[in-house]
């Protein structure tokens, strides 16, 4: 008797269906509702993200060709595996603290450290500032320093002195005139001292650490600022390819700029966008610097540095902020970064602490140790849906780089405010989109705590916000303002704005739009009353007279404000005229409604910003 097993081909049973019977049934299930609006989502101007993506989508790319290492270098620059280093900045300006603090993270696990260099003058405090650090095995960055040429030969000092292995030594400087441009509205010195200096620096790197970087192209301003992807990509290529064309112009070969050059990328919480974003960046940067024809086409390869966005942090909920920087470091893991930093998730309202240092370390360290995200190179590659975003976001953020290049490039747009304004009008729309709750944060305009209290604990910390030029500031920091004033305002000694939720009638109505309304003004630091359900309108007044309510909502069915409003607004024109009365929902009888004393109408599309801004005026908050 046989003992072989017969196999079953499983596959035979579901034969292929295609895309045209997809969307047939598409179309049926969705019985004459737009398939663009309802299913086909468009994030950022000029993409389109489609409700699935099949094998013929990935025909029409050329990107994924090429193996990991190989240009265009979409699937990132190793070939071996995904090991990026794990970075901390030290804020500490003080050299004996600055490098304590440093010990200490790269006792526990940092492989690569941020300096800020503003007080570094000399030889004896680079070295005090280094001292026990192995800089053959640690990467260094210095940033904040009055001169990037006086730290690097202070630092090549050190290194010389320490007879290492100078082929070993990275790290880099964040020299960037052009984004200092943007945020203080002026250079380091002048255009053109700045490019006399960075052509030095970039000569005595060469010739004596070549595998440090010079340059640093901070996207992460622009990302911080509230750009969107494509002006984050976009903006940040054109600002690369400035240096490129100023450089070679003076004399330097692009096999001697390029491998100097990196990207910083602020990575937000959009998690397969943001693992497109950087897929995205080393494909269009390859397609730049082949443009200069080097001799080496690892030149056109370039170094990310990804940083957890600060601009979708909240102040209230702040241990969110953990899940955050968590999905974050995700997304720049897959996209394949060479290094990144997790900022600390209570950096909103203070300096971090041990505590918070660790908890971002650890982040990365769980990602590698116990995720494994370090061992597999490219782990995006094949998903129909990241190689097809990938082409999406090089697509429109080609177009934006096109754009600064047709129109004299980068230097010329950031002197005529394109850019700023360009980024200006994108934050604007998206505050607008949290202002709406369009863009939900969790614990700031949705789904507040209604016992939490941040103004307290806010510490004075220095931060990025107007500096001259571009704007830096957080998605949440209006809705905070709103709340912190409300804070205040009982700090010193006035009566917390009650809330009185006068429910009535349809249970599953009034239940939910209690809970609208908590939500609506729990935003604001208002309080807010609660009731099981009142089952007269002169029950509901008489409680809410007793609360000494300053706002009485009703909340109830549509079909039954006709009769509740009317009732409730006569009984409060006798016994308290000055309350506001607000209706949850939006009835059809609005007009009546208000002649009868109803004073606003709330409901999903009401701007919650604005409504809370305006009845704090109101009660003189």
């Amino acid at each position: 008797m046989s003992t072989e097993k017969k196999v079953v081909n499983l596959f035979e049973e579901f034969p292929p269906i295609s895309t045209e019977k997809w969307e047939e049934k598409i179309y049926e299930d969705l019985k004459g509702a737009d398939y663009k609006k309802k299913l086909v989502w468009n994030p950022i101007e000029g993409i389109y993200v489609n409700p699935y993506y099949r094998t013929s989508d990935l025909e029409k790319l050329k990107h994924n060709e090429a193996l990991p290492g190989e240009f265009p270098f979409t699937r990132g620059n190793r070939k071996e595996n995904n090991d990026w280093k794990i970075r901390q900045d030290i804020e500490s300006d003080n050299i004996v603290d600055a490098n304590k603090s440093a010990l200490n993270a790269i006792e526990n696990g940092v492989q690569s450290i941020g300096f800020n260099a503003k007080n570094v003058s000399d030889a004896n405090e680079m070295e005090a500032l280094l001292q026990n650090i192995n800089l053959e095995e640690v990467e260094v960055h210095f940033y904040s320093a009055k001169s990037y040429t006086a730290i690097i030969d202070l630092f090549i000092r050190v290194v010389n002195a320490r007879k290492s292995n100078l082929s070993k030594i990275k790290g880099s400087v964040n020299f960037d005139s052009l984004s200092f441009y943007l945020i203080y509205g002026k250079f380091y010195t002048s255009m053109d001292n700045d490019f006399v200096e960075l052509d030095n620096l970039i000569r005595t790197i060469n010739g004596e650490i070549p595998n440090f970087k010079a340059i640093n192209i901070n996207g992460q301003h622009i990302h911080n600022a509230g750009a969107n992807i494509s002006q984050e990509i976009g903006f940040s290529l054109a600002s690369g390819n400035e240096y490129l064309n100023q450089l070679t112009s003076k004399g330097l070969k692009i096999d001697e700029i390029a491998p100097l050059i990196q990207f910083t990328l602020g990575i937000g919480s959009d998690y397969f966008m943001e693992i497109a974003k950087i897929r995205a960046t080393r494909l269009l940067w390859a397609k730049i610097v082949e443009q200069y024809q080097p001799i080496s086409t690892q030149s056109c390869s370039v170094s990310i540095h990804s940083e957890t966005s600060k601009w979708n942090k909240t102040l209230y909920d702040p241990y969110v902020n953990m899940l955050r920087i968590t999905t974050e470091a995700m997304s720049a893991a897959i996209g394949g970064c060479d290094s990144m930093t997790v900022n600390a998730f209570d950096n909103t309202f203070k300096k971090a602490d041990e505590f918070s240092y660790r908890n971002a370390r650890n982040i990365q360290i769980i990602l590698k140790g116990e995720s494994y995200f370090d061992k597999t190179i490219d782990t995006a590659a094949g998903s129909y849906y990241i190689e097809s975003l990938t082409d999406l976001i090089a697509d429109v953020s080609w177009k934006v780089f096109q754009t600064i290049e047709e129109n004299g490039g980068y230097i010329e747009a950031l002197k005529s405010g394109y850019i700023k304004e360009e980024i200006e009008n994108s934050n604007l729309k998206r505050k607008n989109d949290i202002a709406s709750r369009k863009q939900v944060f969790l614990g700031t305009n949705q789904y507040p705590n209604l016992e939490e209290k941040m103004l307290d604990n806010i510490q004075p910390h220095a931060s990025l916000t107007d500096l001259g030029g571009l704007r830096i500031e957080r998605g949440p920091q209006e809705f905070e303002a709103i709340r912190l004033a409300t804070e205040a305002h009982v700090k010193a000694g006035y009566n917390c704005p009650k809330v009185f939720l006068l429910t009535i009638g349809n249970l599953a109505m009034r239940k939910a739009r209690a809970g609208f309304i908590t939500n609506f003004f729990g935003c604001g630091g208002f309080e807010i009353i609660d009731n099981l359900g009142f089952k007269t309108s002169e029950d509901g007044v008489n409680t809410a007279l007793k609360a000494k309510s300053d706002i009485v909502v009703i909340c109830s069915s549509d079909e039954e404000y006709a009769e509740f409003g009317p009732q409730i607004c006569k009984l409060y024109n006798e016994k308290s005229p000055e309350t506001i009365i607000i209706i949850a929902g939006n009835p059809a009888n609005k007009e009546e409604l208000k002649d009868a004393g109803v004073d606003d109408f709330l409901n999903v599309k009401s701007n919650v910003l604005e409504t809370l801004a305006k009845y704090q005026v109101v009660l003189g908050i």
